[in-house]
């Protein structure tokens, strides 16, 4: 997903221009390099193409409203000390609703002189007081003052594109609801009203009519045949019937067909068990295609287990998964098995094959239950999160955290893997006593600090972060 920074250069009279034009130069270059465009004001539009003044605020301002749909983040960028006061109305100004990320030069101890020091490490300070006092919200570099062409500033890009990423994807976003939440789970349920009041919309259809299109959907069609090489080229299919191959790749077609025209970005599916009575398949790996397509689909009609599918999307740029906290792992307190029937994607499950699933197949029969991916979570790094809307409380609230996924072992069905986080047993606590689902998405990155500063600095949704 390309971005675009507004830059906004700040300089302060009594400080050298110099420093100013020069600094500006080197963040343009950097920014450019690490493949960011940048819409900064001219040396013909401001004094310089920097912001000191009341007119450069103005001036500067305008033209980031000008270019509002393109803007993703700013950088507010202090080569010397800065006009406070211009930085702060240039942000006011612009009524820019993304991130802020502020960054100060370092000065050279052999050039402190009057012609050469810059005081941008004290200048860092007065800006974010004004920015404080206007309530606006900004994010800050690992470091307080950092040249661009340091590797730690590169990482700060990183992980600030990371957070302009999930704040943009959250605005006007929808969700998809295919059927009914199942009766068995209370746990998934959630409030739509709370949802829009932050900009979520959840659009909804009956799993009746998907069924009825799936049954209208002709064999012949090319559509059809094209999915059915399209699975056959994602796992080993070879157990499953062709005739259930066949309902497969339909569903699949017209899952993806309700998607595009409802312009959705993450589905929760009624996994069970109408689909296994009407359709004789388990929708597991058409939910493992898509979210490896990066279009995360959540079982069970977790809609806010999807949301939090592509969240971690939205940090990672990578495929999501949604997992039970399912087994203790022993009398290892650190570690827990991640277990559900088969719906991973192939980026986070080492698929050994496609077949029925064991425990629906049980109640539904298991020749109506093909289509589930069984396997091992791959080894790695592994950041959880899960959002969830508290109808008591009337807000979304969430807890994010970071931890591996282990090369431990366990012998059972479906698809499942060991994760060890550190103070594993505390965790749980904070999810039993705040009324979190069991369901938790994953992804296999190291992310949880994008996701809380997005979601607890910019989205005003209250986070927990688990270090």
């Amino acid at each position: 997903m390309p971005l675009t920074f507004a830059l906004i250069v700040g300089n302060r009279g009594f400080f050298p221009d110099s420093l100013a034009v020069e600094g500006r130069e080197r963040m343009i270059k950097v920014l450019k390099e690490e493949g960011f465009d940048v819409i900064c004001p001219s040396s013909e539009e401001t004094k310089l193409g920097t912001v000191e003044t009341w007119e450069d605020a103005k001036r500067c301002a305008e033209l980031f409203k000008r270019n509002r749909e393109k803007i993703d983040g700013v950088i507010v960028s202090l080569p010397n000390f800065g006009d406070e006061k211009g930085v702060a109305n240039t942000l006011r100004l612009s009524e820019l609703d993304v991130p802020i990320l502020v960054q100060a030069f370092r000065d050279d101890l052999s050039a402190l002189d009057l012609q050469h020091r810059g005081d941008s490490f004290c200048g860092k300070i007065s800006v974010c007081n004004n920015l404080y006092q206007y309530k606006i919200p900004f994010s800050l570099t690992s470091l307080h003052t950092v040249n661009p062409e340091e590797d730690s500033f590169k990482e700060d890009l990183s992980w600030f594109a990371g957070v302009c990423r999930v704040v943009k994807g959250l605005k006007n976003l929808k969700l998809g609801a295919i059927g009914a939440r199942p009766g068995a789970f209370n746990t998934v349920r959630f409030s739509e009203k709370i949802l829009e009041a932050y900009g979520i919309s959840v659009e909804t259809i009956d799993l009746s009519e998907i069924i009825s299109k799936v049954n209208r959907l002709s064999s012949s069609d090319p559509r059809v045949k094209e999915q059915i090489e399209r699975i056959k080229c994602y796992a080993n299919v070879s157990n499953v019937p062709e005739d259930r191959l066949e309902v497969l790749a339909k569903f699949l077609t017209v899952v993806e067909d309700w998607i595009r025209e409802n312009d959705i970005k993450a589905t929760a599916i009624q996994c069970w068990t109408s689909i296994e009575y009407n359709l004789g398949i388990m929708p597991c790996l058409v939910m493992s295609i898509m979210s490896e397509s990066l279009s995360p689909s959540a079982c069970e009609v977790d809609i806010t287990g999807a949301l939090s599918m592509y969240i971690l999307q939205l940090a990672s740029q990578t495929p999501s998964a949604l997992v039970d906290w399912n087994n203790n792992y022993g009398y290892e307190e650190e570690k827990c098995v991640l277990f559900h029937c088969g719906n991973f994607p192939r980026s986070i499950l080492d698929i050994k094959e496609v077949k029925y699933g064991d425990i629906i197949g049980q109640t539904v029969g298991f020749d109506n239950a093909y289509g589930a991916c069984a396997g091992r979570i791959k080894e790695g790094f592994l950041t959880f999160a899960r959002i969830s809307t508290d109808d008591s409380l009337g807000k979304i609230k969430a807890y994010v955290g970071e931890g591996e996924l282990t090369s431990d072992r366990v012998e059972t069905f479906g698809a499942s893997g060991v994760a060890k986080i550190r103070n594993l047993q505390s965790l749980m606590h904070y999810i039993c006593e705040n009324g979190f689902e069991h369901h938790v998405a994953i992804n296999r990155s190291h992310t949880a600090k994008v996701i809380y500063e997005a979601l607890n600095k910019y989205l005003r949704i209250d986070t927990y972060w688990h270090k």
